[in-house]
């Protein structure tokens, strides 16, 4: 394969970073179980990238992150648990990736079925779990996709909640997302989107695309990132499709044995099953499988 030949610049920068991660590990001190499995080179960088590289605050960022994940455990929550979140379709990982093979998670707020603002983000925080679990090798990021149709001010997350998942996707899951598309929502959400876009890093507002069926550039930015023979006919595409939550609960079981078996720190094909999204060093996941047939 070949490779950019970097400047000299470009190889002084690189060896800074490298030397800041270094700089990071020794500061963090040994780790053990999970918190040693969490924490892999690639990890550090997306700290230290969500941090401008300063390695202080990177610091103080993940000895955070690692006493939310103690505490929340997140690897440990199981799809039973939060399948009655997801039963209209709200929130689900696409059975295709973006063109840089990046993880697709899709989300329709108009699809919203409950209140409870905790099993909300458990639900949310699941899928992103599983979108890093479905990672293909030398990919750390995901795609959101996220679909206005049928939505209203009465189907609307609450703010708290909607802050609060802001919160643990920018301070727990640093550098996961690479870019949000919000496609054709109303004119009424530019009220609620001003709310919001306060509690919203710079980094993280500029990862945010609003898109438009009608907009020929929006058009052509859709298509940059994604082949529109997969993409779903309501996002722009071709694709003609349903969610069916039983077909989508059958692959989340079958995930979550791959989870757990990662998380348990057993070496018995433990790098056969996982995704470079936590493991650093495993073979790439296998497309999933379709979610349901082509609606009649």
């Amino acid at each position: 394969m070949f490779r950019i030949k970097q400047t000299p610049n470009q190889e002084n920068e690189s060896a800074q970073k490298d030397a800041k991660v270094k700089e990071l590990k020794t500061l963090i001190g040994p780790l053990s179980g999970r918190s040693l499995q969490y924490c892999t080179d690639a990890c550090i960088r997306r700290y230290l990238e969500a941090r401008n590289w300063n390695v202080d605050k990177a610091k103080k960022m993940l000895e955070e992150s690692l006493k939310w994940r103690s505490t929340y455990k997140p690897e440990d929550t199981r799809w039973n648990e939060v399948a009655h979140e997801g039963e209209t379709g709200k929130v689900y990982r696409a059975n295709f990736h973006d063109r840089c093979g990046r993880t697709v998670l899709i989300l329709r707020p108009g699809m919203q079925n409950t209140a409870v603002a905790e099993t909300q983000i458990r639900h949310l925080v699941y899928l992103i779990e599983n979108a890093i679990l479905n990672l293909p090798e030398g990919q750390e990021q995901m795609s959101w996709l996220i679909d206005f149709t049928g939505w209203s001010l009465n189907t609307n997350v609450p703010i708290r909640t909607a802050r609060e998942s802001v919160n643990v996707l920018q301070n727990h899951y640093p550098e996961r997302l690479s870019v949000a598309f919000l496609y054709n929502p109303p004119r009424i959400f530019e009220a609620f989107w001003k709310i919001v876009k306060y509690f919203l890093d710079p980094k993280t507002i500029q990862k945010v695309k609003f898109v438009y069926p009608n907009k020929k550039d929006s058009v052509e930015l859709m298509k940059s990132y994604f082949d529109m023979d997969n993409l779903p006919i309501e996002l722009g595409g071709k694709a003609n499709m349903q969610y069916d939550h039983e077909e989508f609960s059958r692959m989340m079981a079958e995930d979550d044995v791959k989870s757990a078996t990662f998380w348990s720190g057993s070496d018995n094909n433990k790098l056969a099953v996982v995704s470079k999204g936590y493991s650093g060093g495993a073979e790439v996941v296998p497309e999933p499988l379709a979610l349901a047939p082509p609606a009649s």
